[in-house]
C-alpha cells in the first residue's frame, strides 16, 4: 500500500471533517447570511477559513508519533460534538465542558441511541480505521519540520487574504454574531477542553477563601429550626400550573399554603455552574467555578454557625457545594430504598425522622433532585405519574411531537410536586416542637424543541428563558417567625439565584458581615 506523507494525512482529515461534521456550523450560519449572490463568496470563504484553522492546528500538534493519534482523536471529538450539536442544538463552550466532564455513567446512559453509534461509526471509527491502515511517510525530522513550516504558513497567508478580501463580511461576523463562532467543529470544543484543563491546573494553586467566620446565631428562647431546601433540576417555571400553565401540573402543591415565586432566574444554564453559583456568596456577574470552588458557600457558614447540615443527593453530586459537609449519595439502592428502573427522589426523604430527631440543633437539609433530568424524561417518575399521553419514550426528542416531549416533561413535574407535598408533609409533622420551612428552587430550566433546542447548556447571553427562568416556591408552618403576608405580596417580583446566599443565612438568624439584608428573599 502506498505511503503517504502527515501532510497530506492532516489535509484529508480537515477537508473531512469539514464536509461532513460541520454542518451545524454551516446551518447557522445560513440562518445569518442567506445563501445569494452578494453572499455566496463569503460562504466559501469560511469554508476555507475553517478549513486552514484545522490543517493549522493539526500541523502544530503533529509529529512522527502523534500525527495519526492526533487526527483520530480529532475524528472521534469531531464526530461526537456533531452528533449532540445537531440532534440537541447545544454548542461545546466551557460550561458545557465543565457540564460534560461532570456527568456521571448513569446519566451518560441517557444520552446512548443508535443513531449515536451509527453516527460515531460513519464519521469517527470507520475514518479512523482507513486512517490507520495507510502507511505513513515520514520523512526525516528536518524535511519534516520545514514542511510543517511551509504548511503553516501557507494556510495563514490564506487567512489574511480571506479576512482581507471579504473584511466588510467578517467584521460583522465577529462583532454582532458572536454566537456562530461557538459552531465550528471541533475546533471550539478543543479550544475549550484546553482553557477549561488550563483553569482546573490553576484552581489547585488557589488557596480557600473562608468567610463568614464571624457567623454566629443570636441565642433566643424559641423553638428550633428545620428547614429542607429541596434543589430541583432543569424544572423550568413556565411548566408549573401553579405559574399559569394550563395542564395542571401542581394539584397537590396548590392545596398547600405555599409561596410560589413567579419570576425566579438562575445563575447558569447547567447543573455544573448553577447548584455552586446559588450557594455562593457571588452574583451570577461575578461568579466563575474557580471562584466558587474556592470560597466557602452558604452552607459552610451555616455549619459554621452552629447549624446541622446534611446534603442528600439523587443527582451526580453536589458540584463542589458540600465537599466539606455531611453528604449522602442516594442515586443508588445502598441507600435509597426507592429505587426502580432508577432510584427516586422520594428514598431522600427515608430516615429522615431519625435524623432530626437526634440532634436538638437548627437543621438544614438539602435534597438534590433528579428530577427533570433529560433527555430520557419518561423515566423521572413512576408509572402511576403517567397522566399526560402520548409520551415520548425515546431519549431521541428529535423523533418526537412536541405534545409528546412536553407530556414526558410534564409527567416528571408532576412527580416533583408530589415529592414536594411528601416534604411539606414530613415537615407539618415536626412543626409542633420546631418550626418548619421547605425551599424549592431548580437548578435551571430545560428547552424542549422550541426554536430547536432541546435541554439546557447555552451560554446565558444566548440561552432562552426557558433555560433560565425556573421554578422555585417556599413553605412554612404556621408558626415560624417571618411575616408571610407580605412575603406572598413580593412573590411576583423578579428574583434570581443571586438571593439564595443571604435568604438562608436570614432564615436562621445568622448574623456575618457577609449577610446582605436587601438580597435577603424574606426581608425585601
Amino acid at each position: 500500500m502506498k505511503a503517504f506523507t502527515p501532510a497530506f494525512f492532516i489535509m484529508i482529515t480537515a477537508l473531512f471533517i469539514l464536509i461532513f461534521a460541520n454542518l451545524s456550523f454551516f446551518e447557522h450560519v445560513l440562518n445569518v447570511y442567506p445563501l445569494n449572490t452578494s453572499n455566496s463568496g463569503f460562504l466559501l470563504s469560511l469554508a476555507f477559513l475553517i478549513y486552514a484553522l484545522l490543517v493549522i492546528m493539526f500541523t502544530l500538534v503533529s509529529f512522527k508519533y502523534t500525527t495519526k493519534p492526533t487526527l483520530i482523536l480529532a475524528l472521534i471529538l469531531s464526530a461526537s460534538v456533531h452528533y449532540f450539536m445537531q440532534t440537541y442544538n447545544i454548542v461545546m463552550d466551557k460550561t458545557m465542558i465543565e457540564n460534560t466532564l461532570q456527568t456521571d455513567i448513569q446519566e451518560s446512559f441517557d444520552l446512548l441511541s443508535i443513531k449515536l453509534f451509527i453516527t460515531l461509526f460513519l464519521l469517527g471509527v470507520l475514518p479512523s480505521i482507513i486512517l490507520y491502515k495507510i502507511p505513513l511517510n515520514y520523512r526525516g525530522f528536518k524535511v519534516e519540520l520545514w514542511s510543517k513550516f511551509k504548511i503553516i504558513m501557507l494556510h495563514i497567508a490564506l487567512i489574511a487574504i480571506l479576512l482581507f478580501t471579504f473584511s466588510k463580511f467578517y467584521a460583522s461576523f465577529f462583532r454582532e454574531h458572536k454566537t456562530l463562532r461557538l459552531y465550528p467543529n471541533p475546533i471550539t470544543s478543543i479550544y475549550n477542553i484546553v482553557s477549561y484543563t488550563y483553569d482546573q491546573v490553576q484552581e489547585r494553586n488557589i488557596p480557600m477563601k473562608i468567610i463568614g467566620q464571624d457567623a454566629a446565631i443570636p441565642k433566643i428562647e424559641g423553638q428550633r429550626k428545620i428547614v429542607i431546601m429541596v434543589v430541583g433540576e432543569a424544572a423550568r417555571a413556565d411548566h408549573f400550573s401553579l405559574n399559569g400553565y394550563e395542564k395542571e401540573t401542581n394539584p397537590l402543591l396548590k392545596q398547600e399554603d405555599i409561596i410560589n415565586f413567579s419570576q425566579m432566574y438562575s445563575c447558569g444554564t447547567t447543573t455544573a455552574v448553577s447548584v455552586p453559583c446559588m450557594f455562593s456568596i457571588y452574583n451570577r456577574s461575578d461568579y466563575n467555578s474557580r471562584k466558587g470552588y474556592n470560597t466557602h458557600n452558604v452552607l459552610d457558614i451555616l455549619s459554621h454557625a452552629g447549624v446541622d447540615v446534611l446534603w442528600r443527593d439523587n443527582n451526580s453530586n453536589s458540584k463542589g457545594v458540600a465537599v466539606r459537609l455531611n453528604y449522602q449519595h442516594y442515586k443508588s439502592a445502598t441507600l435509597n430504598p426507592i429505587c426502580e428502573s432508577e432510584c427516586r427522589d422520594e428514598g431522600m426523604l427515608v430516615g429522615l425522622d431519625k435524623v432530626v430527631s437526634e440532634t436538638k440543633k437548627d437543621i438544614i437539609i438539602v435534597l438534590h433532585q433528579m428530577g427533570n433530568h433529560g433527555p430520557a424524561y419518561y423515566q423521572r417518575y413512576p408509572k402511576n405519574f403517567k397522566r399526560f399521553t402520548p409520551v415520548c419514550k425515546t431519549n431521541q426528542l428529535e423523533e418526537c411531537s412536541k405534545e409528546e416531549i412536553s407530556n414526558a416533561y410534564d409527567n416528571a413535574i408532576l412527580y416533583t410536586d408530589y415529592f414536594l407535598s411528601k416534604v411539606i408533609n414530613f415537615l407539618k409533622q415536626h412543626e409542633k416542637n420546631s418550626h418548619t420551612a421547605m425551599i424549592y428552587m431548580a437548578d435551571h430550566g430545560e428547552s424542549l424543541g422550541e426554536n430547536g433546542f432541546y435541554l439546557h447548556g447555552l451560554p446565558y447571553f444566548m440561552a432562552p428563558d426557558h433555560q433560565k427562568h425556573v421554578g422555585a416556591l417556599m413553605w412554612f408552618s404556621q408558626a415560624f417567625p417571618i411575616d408571610k403576608n407580605s412575603l406572598k405580596n413580593r412573590s411576583n417580583n423578579e428574583y434570581s439565584h443571586d438571593n439564595l446566599f443571604s435568604t438562608l443565612l436570614g432564615i436562621f438568624n445568622v448574623q456575618t458581615n457577609v449577610y446582605k439584608k436587601e438580597m435577603d428573599m424574606l426581608q425585601n
